[in-house]
């Protein structure tokens, strides 16, 4: 049994410097950046990640969220944009994990999985050993346009709970948190880390309100 720990926060959609500073300074320990995606909120150019990458002091984690699915273009996105983890939105097709540690080795890699059904604990279990973290979230791959994240839904925490269960590296959880529930999804999956991005946004802003009062429900 894992003790509960007070998780990681991880905001997610920044798309500035003060919303960086913002997210930092009530608590996150990790920003999430989103590259070009199929749908969902938060996109922002690779220059304007890169700049505010460049902001960001060493200890917060920077993560670089991609839907690519081939690991050099994979590999060249992380360069330009300069972040120091990366979360991999899709399945890789082409090439494989082993790749980007040898071009990037000082670089973390988060492989996220879309909890749909019991065969996403199989996918987390398979993948495992090749990540630094596994991140959990509500999108789905097999759409038409595909959702990989920012779909603001809940999932079934219980498969979620199974998956932290049986790997042994890392869980971010993420999809439709908020303060409401916030304080029962860390008692029900007891995860490593929370990742938000709509429930502390209002009209797509960071904000502040809900911020202080997802932090406090911590």
């Amino acid at each position: 049994m894992h003790p509960t720990v007070k998780p990681r926060i991880k905001i997610c959609c920044i798309s500035s410097i003060e919303e960086a500073w913002t997210a930092i300074n009530y608590g996150a320990s990790a920003l999430g950046f989103v590259s070009q995606m199929p749908s969902g909120p938060g996109v922002i150019s690779e220059e304007l990640i890169a700049k505010i990458v460049a902001k960001i002091p060493p200890p917060i984690a920077t993560f670089l969220l991609t839907s690519s699915q081939d690991t050099q273009e994979i590999i060249q996105q992380i360069k330009r944009c300069g972040t120091n983890t990366v979360q991999i939105c899709d399945k890789i097709e082409s090439g494989n994990y082993q790749d980007i540690r040898e071009a990037l080795p000082g670089i973390s890699m988060v492989q996220v999985i879309h909890v749909t059904n019991e065969y996403s604990i199989n996918e987390a279990i398979k993948i495992a050993p090749f990540v630094d973290a596994i991140l959990l979230d509500s999108g789905n791959q097999s759409l038409d346009i595909k959702e990989l994240g920012g779909t603001g839904r809940i999932h079934n925490w219980d498969i979620s709970k199974q998956i932290r269960g049986q790997v042994e590296i890392p869980i971010f959880l993420a999809g439709g948190l908020k303060p409401e529930n916030v304080a029962l999804a860390i008692k029900q999956v007891a995860p490593f880390g929370l990742d938000l991005c709509s429930g502390v946004r209002t009209n797509n802003k960071l904000n502040e309100n809900k911020l202080k009062r997802f932090f406090e429900q911590l």
